[in-house]
């Protein structure tokens, strides 16, 4: 039988994926926290979600019939998402009761913290206490703000922009290139430049850039000494907390505290100081454990490209952020303070695929980011110009590049002839000129080939 493909923690599109990857003594020690179980909780299918209430004040096991029993015969596809879902994240498990019939019985750790998550009781979730009326008080708008402009920095170092790159801490820079988004630069001296991932993660929305990376974060917090169970809490923790309330760090481990001062670096929390004993978390926090969808601090701003026939594409924003994003595919030509002109050109968008932007990416993210007098179109874009984009992309297609080594020098044609006849043979060969006699063969059947001609010069 086939092994199952491994998952990778980063490819995970939601808490769910992410959670099931992760070690069965982790799991149980994360439903230590109630924050951890309502999480795990809402994100569970709505037909799993009836049956954990079914099952909270149930001590005992219950016949797996009867829970079936519970489900109508056309919602049968439901019923068996909803088991795998409970099982999978060990919020159930089977056992056998009375005569040998298998049952299911909510885990025993799951089950004490729900109920203090619906019933109350228990530690407060952040914060260790009451904290005096800070002078420094932020409100909504500020957090937001505060939120995407951090945030945008990491973007800007990742184009390559001079805009607000200052505050990219070194832990951040390892994050990019331990996820495959950078690359190490050429020389000691030189900047991480932008990898094939990292085009493709540019060109994603706000919400699914923050999940992605801090996804491929979490994976490093035990390099860095973190406990990763306590982060994952704090985590959740912060998806409950109150817009622009403040919280107190009182209580807080050393990993929490170390793991407060990564996400105040990427716009997940806003401390005034490194030392201050309060925090206000952003809603790039709040929404992150409850689904990328729901993310308000997000977000792509109101359309702003106008695309033209004549290859032309307008961007009417003032964000140096966004005109990056564009330059990434197009030939900047002109820059005004609220308005840049670009042009989609042969060269401009192959040198986008030769990085890993697909033409797919480029149409869709033009597309999305249209301004709003371009939505009045149908289609929104041009045919003439997404259609010569799939082309320019097909160009590159045609050529099919193959690691080979060439074989020439040959003393006689009756030489050639036979080492030719032996790499088809073998089908390794990949390339012949008989008048020339010259051949080239892959990398890999290579050493059988060399290895043939010296048994024929020998012999």
């Amino acid at each position: 039988m086939a092994a199952e493909p491994t998952v990778r923690k980063s490819d995970c599109k939601d808490l769910h994926s992410y959670l099931k990857t992760l070690p069965v003594s982790l799991l149980d020690r994360l439903y230590n926290h109630p924050a951890t179980c309502l999480a795990v909780f809402r994100e569970l299918p709505e037909l799993a979600r009836h049956f954990v209430m079914r099952l909270l004040f149930v001590e005992q096991s219950v016949s797996q019939a009867v829970v079936s029993l519970w489900v109508a015969n056309k919602h049968q596809a439901e019923f068996k998402d909803a088991v795998k879902a409970l099982s999978e994240l060990r919020v159930w498990q089977e056992k056998a009761i009375t005569g040998g019939i298998m049952g299911w019985n909510l885990n025993h750790t799951f089950r004490q913290n729900m109920k203090i998550a619906l019933l109350g009781g228990g530690n407060p979730w952040t914060g260790g206490g009451p904290l005096a009326p800070d002078k420094y008080a932020k409100d909504e708008n500020f957090l937001d703000k505060y939120a995407m402009d951090r945030w945008e920095c990491v973007l800007h170092f990742m184009v390559g922009s001079s805009e607000g790159t200052e505050g990219v801490s070194s832990d951040i820079v390892q994050v990019l290139l331990n996820s495959g988004m950078m690359k190490e630069g050429d020389s000691s001296d030189s900047m991480p430049s932008i990898a094939p991932a990292g085009f493709q993660f540019l060109l994603m929305d706000t919400p699914s850039q923050v999940w992605h990376f801090m996804l491929n974060y979490l994976e490093t917090v035990e390099n860095h000494g973190m406990d990763l169970v306590e982060c994952l809490s704090f985590l959740f923790q912060l998806s409950f907390s109150t817009p622009s309330k403040d919280y107190s760090t009182e209580g807080m481990s050393e990993s929490q505290l170390k793991f407060l001062q990564h996400l105040r670096e990427f716009g997940l929390v806003y401390q005034r100081k490194r030392k201050s004993q309060r925090y206000y978390p952003t809603s790039l926090a709040i929404n992150l454990a409850s689904g990328l969808s729901t993310l308000t601090a997000d977000t792509r701003r109101a359309g702003y490209i106008v695309v033209e026939t004549n290859y032309r594409v307008y961007a009417y924003t003032d964000s140096p952020l966004q005109v990056a994003l564009i330059a990434l595919f197009c030939q900047m030509l002109y820059r005004f303070p609220n308005m840049s002109v670009g042009n989609l050109s042969r060269d401009s968008v192959r040198d986008a695929l030769i990085r890993g932007i697909t033409a797919e990416q480029i149409v869709n993210f033009l597309r999305v980011h249209s301004h709003p007098e371009m939505l009045k179109k149908e289609p929104v874009l041009p045919p003439t110009v997404t259609d010569q984009i799939r082309l320019w992309e097909l160009e590159r297609d045609r050529f099919k590049f193959t690691d080979g080594v060439l074989y020439n020098q040959f003393i006689s044609q009756t030489d050639f002839e036979l080492l030719r006849d032996y790499a088809k043979d073998m089908a390794v060969l990949v390339w012949e000129n008989p008048v020339k006699r010259m051949m080239v063969v892959t990398r890999g059947g290579h050493d059988d080939v060399k290895r043939f001609r010296k048994r024929q010069r020998n012999s």
